[in-house]
């Protein structure tokens, strides 16, 4: 099945993964819910490339998720709210960290070693 296919799925994790199924969302959708909504910090917070960032946001703004709101004329400059939809993400973020916390623990992660010379 192609990805675009996932929308009209009958299963409703395959339609929801259309919407939020990239690296890159979720990412988004954390960083808008603790106030990063705009262009430039969302891309300083998640370096992610400007073309890629792009795209997820119009997917989103597109799928109802967020709401892109002006907060300057000139240059034109917006802001990405969490519509309703996009708030009711926020259980499975919180699902997804309490997964992260518990199975993909800190101290599990490989140490990083310093060398001297």
């Amino acid at each position: 099945m192609k990805w675009e296919q996932l929308e009209n799925d009958a299963c409703p994790v395959a339609r929801a993964m259309s919407v939020v199924g990239d690296r890159w969302t979720m990412l988004l959708i954390r960083d808008c819910a603790r106030g990063v909504t705009r262009f430039e910090a969302l891309q300083r917070e998640l370096g992610v490339t400007r073309h890629i960032l792009a795209g997820r946001l119009r997917k989103l703004v597109a799928a109802g998720v967020l709401e892109k709101r002006a907060y300057s004329d000139r240059p034109p400059r917006y802001d990405y709210l969490l519509t309703e939809k996009g708030r009711a993400l926020l259980e499975a973020l919180r699902a997804l960290q309490r997964w992260g916390e518990t199975w993909m623990p800190l101290e599990a992660a490989t140490p990083r070693t310093g060398r001297d010379r």
